[in-house]
Order: structure tokens, then sequence, then C-alpha cells
């Protein structure tokens, strides 16, 4: 059986705030990021993370791609660059050292292939891990809750063991190593439709009488799967979150 996965990295500014993400369906994906990363940083942390994730399982893995140059430097240049010392062919130092020596350590004994697909040309997969990818690095441009998925999880198999390794801030420079995991998030919560008034009265017995002018909130928490979808279609909108669901309204 083979796992088919998109892996994709975003970066507003490039760099500047930053996300990764990994997606096989919805409810199997996974995201993170940072304050300041570069897209090509965000791109080979999906990969990476996406072989972690999977590690624990004797299958396949198909990886769609939109980036060539993830693509090229996991499977033309990386054993060129390792033997000469982690070097270019022009002596320089490779660029985000780190990130590709973690992947080419992931690597080991895995039965994997790439395949590159066409950004932004609504590739299901792709656009659902870009959307992800997206959303994180959203969501440290403007300090909210940063949305994280499931991790990989299917039906009759458990997700993954988290590897206890130090949060760190990847390096954007000539030879900018990336950090190998970002802390977990604080549970999120975020401003929803309202529940039916039948169920809960009680919640819409507002004195607009006294005030017809007065504004009332409404809060609700969200699963970190509908979250990221609720930025995602803000980010679409050209909105922010709260004004994407007044739309709705």
């Amino acid at each position: 059986m083979t796992i088919t996965a998109a892996a994709d990295g975003s970066a507003l500014g490039n760099p500047g705030p930053a996300g990764w993400a990994w997606y096989v369906d919805d409810s199997c994906w996974d995201a993170g990021g940072w304050k300041h990363a570069t897209n090509n940083q965000g791109e080979l942390k999906a990969v990476l993370e996406l072989f972690r994730a999977t590690a624990h399982l004797d299958e396949d893995l198909l990886v769609l791609c939109d980036s060539q140059y993830v693509i090229n430097s996991v499977t033309k240049w990386m054993r060129g660059w390792k033997a000469k010392g982690w070097r270019k062919a022009d002596g320089k130092p490779v660029l985000n050292l780190e990130l590709l020596q973690e992947i080419d350590a992931a690597l080991a004994g895995r039965r994997y292939r790439f395949e590159w697909v066409k950004g932004h040309a609504n590739h299901p997969l792709n656009e659902a891990a870009d959307a992800r990818a997206r959303a994180v690095s959203e969501a440290y441009q403007r300090g909210g809750p940063i949305p994280k998925g499931p991790g990989f999880v299917r039906a009759g198999t458990p997700a993954a063991p988290a590897a206890q390794t130090a949060p760190a801030v990847p390096a954007v420079g000539p030879a900018a190593g990336a950090a190998s995991r970002e802390p977990k998030p604080a549970v999120r919560r975020a401003v929803s439709a309202p529940p039916a008034r039948a169920a809960h009265p009680e919640l819409f017995s507002f004195d607009d009488a006294a005030d017809p002018a007065a504004a009332h909130e409404v809060s609700l928490t969200l699963t970190a799967e509908q979250h990221a979808r609720l930025t995602a279609h803000a980010a679409r909108l050209g909105l922010t979150v709260e004004d994407a669901l007044r739309t709705l309204i």
C-alpha cells in the first residue's frame, strides 16, 4: 500500500512569518512554523515532518511537492553534497544544512518517491497543504494561535509518537539551518456562529429594547481542523477571521 501526501511551505515576505504542512486527508495532516523563516525552509520542514510522522509504518510513501528545489535537493544533489562534506560544487556551504541532514537521516530505510505538482493549480492535496501552511504563517504574522493538525491518524493506525527534541527558530542566511521541532500550541478559541435558539434560548435573551445598538459577542471552541479551514477561508476572502464570520450572518 502507498501513502500519498502533499507537502508545502509558506513564508510571508520570504523570509518572514513562515509555515509548513503535510496533508493526506482532512483527518490526517499536520502543520507548524516559525516567526521568521524562508519558504524553502517551510517546504523542507514539511517533507521532514511527513517522513517523521510515517516512520512507524512499513509502507511506500508518495510525496507530492510543488518545489523543484526540495525534490532536486533530496533526489539529485544531496548525495554529492554529502560526498563533499555538505558543500556545493563551488565549495560554498549548503543552504539549510540542518534540515537537509535531518531529512537525510529520516530517509534511511524508507521506500519513497517524489512527484512534482504545479502549485496553485487546483490540485486538491496540494491546495489543502498550501492552505494549512499559509494559515500558520498568517497566524504568526498576527500573533494568533497556531493551527495544528491531528498528525498521522488513520483507521486502525495510531499516530506516531512525537519526537522529544527542543524547539528552536531557524536562522536565515547563507548557511542557515532550520529548527527540528516547535512547541505545541495552546488550545485554540475563535468566535463562531451561535447554537440554535431552541437548544439554549437563554443565550439569546439580550435586552435589545434597552439598547438597540448594543453589540453581542458569541464564542465557541473550534477543533484544530475547523480553525485551519476558517483561517484559510478568511485568507481567500482577504478578510480577518472575525470579518469573514460576519459575512455568514
